[in-house]
């Protein structure tokens, strides 16, 4: 999936993958997507609600092993 930006957030435990995509997302425009990569297990629930308090849509979530890729495309 192509992105316009990318965070690793790798190593970084709740709430840092959230904040640093919340910084990344207000940098960048409306209709634009940002990866984001986690190994913090809650993350996927995080991210989902995340997507749902804030309005951007949570394009995809792959998982690997003990890794997390969500793809955020910015209201």
């Amino acid at each position: 999936m192509s992105f316009d930006r990318e965070v690793d957030a790798r190593g970084l435990n709740c709430p840092l993958p959230i904040l640093r995509a919340k910084k990344a997302l207000a940098e960048l425009q409306s209709g634009q997507v940002l990866k984001v990569m986690s190994t913090d297990p809650g993350s996927q629930r995080d991210f989902q609600a995340f997507s749902r308090q804030t309005g951007h849509e949570l394009l995809r979530t792959d998982a690997g092993d003990r890794e997390w890729t969500f793809f955020l495309k910015r209201r």
